[in-house]
């Protein structure tokens, strides 16, 4: 098998179970949490040296707005905290940092925040760390059939000059691969609300530890077994970029 040739553009995943961890342990989610935080940095880090463009993480949908706000903030800390010890590497180590999502919804600090690591990351070349904030797909969807209407009401646009290409332009990943491979943890079988649109010939790969265990061999792991699997995208044939 050619490893290199046949190595996804784009993964994303759904970062599942921080909370279970940390009851197993008769740790605080807060712990467990923290300790998800850590494998992000690890996961980055093996995606980039794998050769992978995109990766797009999930890191705080709209309905984890749900959850305790004592948990909440905890969740928006870590990120802070992490992106604020970690920027200098993380521009030293050629990330480029995207965000999509709602977060005009989170507190003045942390959009601040996301704005000027964005901002500083924007000419790197590396790897596209996406993290989902905020975010939803359903939301997202309907964002962008909102966005075609009013081009239509202004005469910018035609019926008939909207296909999905077209569409997918008015999506928050419009400059971004769809992606190859989606990973979750937890051992949850479900995409729950994650990039709806873009994962519709995605991979999927369910591994049944929590995030806060899922390491470097795991992810590797997941790329094999997106190795071995034959993609059609409706073919009769696997396709390959010369088929």
């Amino acid at each position: 098998m050619n490893y290199q040739r046949s190595i996804p553009k784009h993964i994303a995943i759904i970062m599942d179970g921080n909370g279970r961890w940390a009851k197993e342990r008769n740790l605080s989610r807060i712990a467990g949490h923290k300790k998800g935080v850590e494998v992000v940095d690890k996961i980055v880090e093996v995606a980039a040296d794998s050769g992978i463009k995109v990766l797009s993480l999930y890191v705080f949908s709209t309905e984890n707005w749900n959850r305790p706000k004592m948990e909440i903030n905890m969740l928006l800390g870590a990120l802070s905290s992490f992106l604020n010890k970690n920027l200098k590497r993380i521009i030293k180590n050629n990330i480029k940092l995207r965000v999509m999502g709602r977060i005009n919804k989170f507190p003045e600090n942390i959009r601040k925040l996301l704005m000027n690591v964005q901002e500083k990351t924007r000419q790197n070349s590396g790897i596209i760390v996406n993290l989902a904030l905020n975010y939803g797909a359903r939301y997202e969807i309907i964002r962008a059939t909102k966005k075609i209407a009013e081009q239509l009401s202004k005469g910018k646009l035609s019926i008939d000059s909207i296909d999905e290409d077209k569409f997918s332009q008015f999506l928050y990943t419009k400059d971004l691969p769809d992606p190859d491979l989606l990973i979750r943890t937890s051992g949850e079988m479900r995409i729950s609300n994650f990039m709806l649109w873009q994962l519709s010939y995605a991979e999927l790969y369910f591994c049944n530890k929590f995030w806060p265990d899922f390491g470097k061999d795991d992810f590797k792991k997941a790329i094999e077994e997106y190795q071995k699997r034959e993609r059609r995208f409706g073919r009769t044939h696997a396709y390959t970029p010369n088929s």
